[in-house]
């Protein structure tokens, strides 16, 4: 015999999860505000306003890797071919000193980046389906004080730095930021 003493859990069982279905519980990075019909996405490479060398084949090349380990895109290589082009500038470039040692010395650096990116559909009315002109990416990373060693801790630093300014723009492009 049923009664309301054994009704009663499973009701509120159910009810909570009803309650929980309709939150808008989603899990981050699988959202997408872009069409589904686009899926196959030309990277120009990005023109570089710095005085930074290469910092602009860095982050084409970054952003190009990016794309296809999210497997939401096929990269193409030509603009005929594609549905969707990216394009844009690297308009700021600084590296600042932020944390010195006793001797006055810089053990960490702020790398700070800002660029221009538009993501486009290649149609004739050329539809913009993302863009951001002033898109900003900052990162900190240390350093041995070490003067010979400077530079070469610099281009390390501005490769890893590069993939991680890729990961968060393609997955701003993603989700609509």
């Amino acid at each position: 015999m049923i009664t309301l003493r054994t009704r009663l859990p499973w009701v509120a069982v159910i009810l909570l999860c009803l309650a929980n279905w309709g939150c808008g519980y989603a899990l981050v990075g699988r959202a997408s505000n872009l069409p589904e019909d686009v899926r196959k996405v030309h990277v120009e490479p990005l023109k570089n306003r710095t005085a930074q060398a290469q910092v602009d084949q860095l982050l084409t090349r970054a952003i190009t890797d990016e794309m296809v380990t999210r497997q939401r895109f096929t990269v193409v290589r030509g603009v005929a071919e594609a549905e969707a082009t990216l394009s844009g500038s690297v308009i700021s470039f600084q590296t600042i000193p932020v944390t010195f040692d006793d001797r006055g010395r810089a053990t960490e650096y702020e790398i700070t980046i800002v660029a221009d990116i538009r993501f486009a559909r290649t149609d004739e009315e050329a539809t913009v389906l993302w863009s951001n002109d002033r898109y900003q990416f900052r990162e900190s990373y240390p350093v041995q004080v070490s003067e010979s060693a400077f530079f070469d801790q610099q281009n390390q630093a501005i490769e890893e730095i590069a993939e991680r300014f890729a990961e968060t723009m393609v997955i701003d492009l993603l989700e609509g930021f």
